[in-house]
């Protein structure tokens, strides 16, 4: 394996494998209880975490319940519902989906257990609008909030008080029955409160938070707000929460793979946030300065404040901006990709980048400034054959970022 692509590749199936829950969740499962086990769950992961759930709960125990993923993101199951829904801007299929999993949960007695299934995308995916607001403007505040270049934990702040289920609504909606939170996280810190904007955990953020965000990005009030169950909440104080998966597993295995494979790794963790073109910068600038045979390996979630008119996401953004800081320096080559699959709305991965991806543009007619400055990352790699496009993979554990340095 000695081209920088196969070498990449390598290290992208390792992270992607280990990103995979199936083979993780069984071991955080609870006993059966004496009465139901109802299973509940929304995000990108649903669909694959209760396949796996189906797998290792015994055959004679009741199983019954209802998850939702996003469109493309299902598989068939034998004993829970798997419902379809948008992201990352709810639709109505979101918000029929979010009734019945409220519905589910309620009646329930102390001899039932629900088992809630959580991972990334099931802010989007839970999408039933708080008492007196409508989908139409839930879903203006969503884009508007998507565009603006917010982070995550400000966008999932203003989502729990929008919502009549998130924010630790839907825990509390199935007291006094047990509940027990399967979690894949895809946000820097783990924090439980923002992973899927935390529906079984209470909800430390207020109402008057989100308003200041709203706020400071320049985007109009909602017609009403909801406020959150607190962590003083009886009806949360019991909620069992288990991480089962979280992005700092994926990057250990990628380092592990790369160490395998003869090369030094230096490790900028799991919480790399910011500017997608900002943080390419500055890690253009340590490629420059790191020694041969290393691999620059980071996680985290990168933002795009969208000004210009083209398409992409956070990763393509990212690599876009990294070839145009290197400016062709030889034996630099990059990858970056969304662990779920798609990177901002288009149907890639990622992309890649390496010391001829400049001159290659431009033997194309593909002006790299230009497109960097009108958001076109999906339009300048889709022109030079370099996205990449893994699938769905039924997971999401953020963006997975590899510049190798020979």
């Amino acid at each position: 394996m000695t081209s920088p692509g196969a070498l990449l590749s390598a290290l992208m199936d390792a992270g992607l494998k280990a990103a995979d829950p199936q083979t993780r969740l069984p071991s955080f499962l609870p006993k059966p209880p004496k009465g139901r086990a109802v299973v509940v769950g929304a995000g990108k992961a649903a669909a694959s975490m209760a396949a796996a759930l189906e797998g290792a709960w015994p055959k004679d125990a009741p199983l019954s319940g209802l998850v939702v993923t996003r469109y493309g993101y299902g598989l068939p199951l034998a004993r829970i519902e798997c419902a379809l829904a948008a992201h990352p801007v709810p639709d109505q299929a979101g918000e029929i989906a979010a009734k019945r999993i409220l519905a589910a949960v309620q009646g329930l007695s102390q001899e039932d257990l629900v088992l809630a299934l959580m991972s990334g995308g099931g802010s989007a995916l839970l999408a039933l609008p708080a008492s007196g607001l409508s989908m139409d403007e839930k879903q203006r505040v969503t884009k508007a909030l998507l565009a603006s270049g917010a982070a995550i934990t400000e966008i999932n702040c203003v989502r729990k008080h929008l919502s009549a289920i998130k924010g630790g609504r839907l825990g509390a909606a199935a007291w006094p029955a047990p509940i027990v939170t399967l979690a894949v996280s895809d946000v820097a810190g783990d924090d439980p409160a923002i992973i899927a904007s935390g529906p079984t955990v209470a909800d430390p953020s207020t109402v008057e938070e989100a308003c200041r965000i709203l706020d400071r990005y320049a985007i109009a009030q909602p017609t009403c707000w909801s406020e959150s169950p607190k962590p003083d909440d009886p009806k949360l104080a019991g909620a069992d929460y288990r991480l089962i998966l979280k992005p700092s597993d994926m990057l250990a295995a990628v380092k592990a793979k790369a160490q395998a494979l003869g090369l030094s790794v230096l490790d900028l963790g799991d919480q790399v946030t910011g500017e997608a073109r900002q943080i390419a910068k500055a890690h253009a600038g340590l490629a420059l300065a790191t020694k041969p045979g290393t691999l620059i390996l980071s996680g985290g979630e990168l933002t795009v404040s969208l000004k210009g008119q083209g398409q992409g996401g956070p990763n393509g953004e990212y690599l876009l901006g990294l070839a145009l800081a290197l400016q062709g320096a030889a034996s630099i080559h990059a990858l970056a990709i969304d662990t779920d699959g798609i990177d901002g709305s288009q149907g890639n991965a990622g992309a890649r980048i390496g010391p001829e991806t400049l001159q290659k543009a431009k033997a194309r007619g593909l002006d790299a400034a230009h497109c960097l400055a009108d958001n076109d990352s999906y339009g300048f790699f889709a022109g030079l054959g370099d996205l990449i496009e893994t699938g769905p993979t039924r997971t999401n554990l953020n963006d997975l970022r590899l510049v190798l340095v020979l």
